[in-house]
């Protein structure tokens, strides 16, 4: 009961890294907002947690609809202890030139204008009270891979903000940390690979030293410590949690 008496927003809560970190933050003992652009998979997750959490759907882009998430999230659990900004996409795999004007656009509006939205909406009550923000970046962002140029951009902005936002924030006892994990069985999988086969699957794994991908379970883990009392010296951080795959 790492978190217990805490409370949490996971943002693209109701599916793949993010339904992992509300599943252990639950478990843990956090009472969870899960936000997620999909309304009906935020409910389903809450309502298997229990212990308190409850969906709301919102477009993590959008500043109104951002501001409206942060003052629903007080009403109803009167403190957030701690944010995840784990919402995010990508663009598929093709030559950087390629990508179109709104690729881009969504790309970074939900990669990277979120973060920025979220911390104008709730980082001035955490610094009353002080907190814990986690930023689910990617290896993506540290070791770039061909034809995701912009993805990788956005992520590698999403470190930078980590350490900007904790150094900022640290007099506060806000801390600000993020995680890098390699590619998952997520929604994003086949996106990342361009197409989702057997021989594709081979030659992705073949780049992770430890043999597997990701798990919902690992980002769980690694974002529960992170978030906990545990790492209260720990801030400014882009944790690898990847297999070894930036080695």
């Amino acid at each position: 009961m790492r978190l217990e008496g805490k409370t949490a927003i996971v943002t693209g809560g109701a599916s793949g890294f993010g339904a992992g970190i509300v599943r252990k933050f639950a478990a843990e003992g956090a009472r969870v907002m899960v936000v997620d652009l999909n309304a009906d998979g935020a409910d389903g997750i809450a309502e298997e947690v229990g212990n308190g959490a409850f969906g709301y759907a919102c477009n993590v882009a959008n500043g109104g609809a951002v501001e409206d998430m942060a003052q629903k999230a007080l009403s109803e659990m009167g403190h957030v202890d701690i944010l995840v900004n784990n919402a995010g996409v990508t663009h598929l795999p093709k030559p950087m030139e390629e990508i179109t004007d709104e690729e881009f656009d969504r790309v970074f509006l939900v990669n990277c204008k979120s973060v920025y939205l979220t911390a104008r909406a709730l980082v001035p009550h955490m610094k009353t009270r002080g907190g814990a923000i986690l930023n689910v970046a990617s290896t993506a962002g540290l070791s770039p891979r061909p034809n995701l140029s912009w993805y990788n951009a956005s992520k590698g902005w999403m470190i930078t903000a980590t350490k900007s936002m904790a150094v900022e924030l640290a007099p506060r006892q806000v801390r600000v940390n993020a995680i890098c994990p390699v590619a998952g069985e997520t929604p994003l999988l086949s996106s990342f690979m361009g197409e989702d086969t057997p021989e594709m699957r081979t030659k992705f794994l073949s780049t992770i030293p430890i043999g597997r991908f990701s798990t919902p379970e690992d980002m769980g883990n690694a974002a529960c410590f992170l978030c906990s009392d545990e790492a209260s010296m720990v801030t400014g951080v882009a944790m690898e949690v990847d297999g070894g795959r930036c080695i």
